[in-house]
């Protein structure tokens, strides 16, 4: 793992982003994900969604300067959640770690949520070294799979008072 940083995202990320998010390894690990994901059209309306919307923070992974990822906080069904995608060349090197840890202290609200397929052994791991518990499970439709599989909810809860 080299210097994490994170970075408002432009313009000229948004074909990493896309190339990202169309690996098909990546999509059967983070499963629930866009229906079609080579879909560009779908893709751009989803990305400028993200980027207008007051209450999404949509930032990019870098790993000393260059592209490694994106990484998000978002407001869904009142619940206050994070998600991250990291290119594969990042992967089991902390960088996942690290850039959470990061996004966790900017984001000052608690709790925060986190979904993640129960097959995806890294992204848990990525949300416990962060102090993410487990709080429910259950099984959803899974795009990245063409079919259910179980989910996990996973929560970063405030701190307690003097703890």
């Amino acid at each position: 793992m080299g210097h994490i940083e994170l970075r408002d995202i432009d313009d000229d990320d948004l074909d990493a982003v896309f190339e990202m998010m169309r690996d098909a390894e990546a999509i059967a690990l983070a499963s629930f994900t866009a229906d079609d994901p080579n879909d560009r059209a779908a893709f751009d309306a989803w990305a400028a969604r993200n980027r207008a919307a007051g209450d999404v923070l949509y930032l990019i992974v870098t790993d000393n300067g260059g592209f490694a990822g994106s990484i998000a906080a978002f407001t869904l069904d009142g619940d206050r959640e994070v998600s991250y995608w990291l290119a594969r060349h990042a992967w089991g090197r902390g960088i996942a770690t690290e850039a959470l840890r990061l996004l966790i202290s900017r984001e000052p609200e608690r709790p925060l949520f986190a979904r993640v397929a129960a097959h995806n052994t890294g992204s848990i791991a990525v949300l416990e070294k962060n102090g993410f518990t487990e709080v429910s499970r259950d099984v959803a439709f899974a795009p990245g799979l063409g079919r259910d599989t179980e989910e996990i909810v996973y929560a970063l809860l405030p701190a307690l008072d003097g703890a």
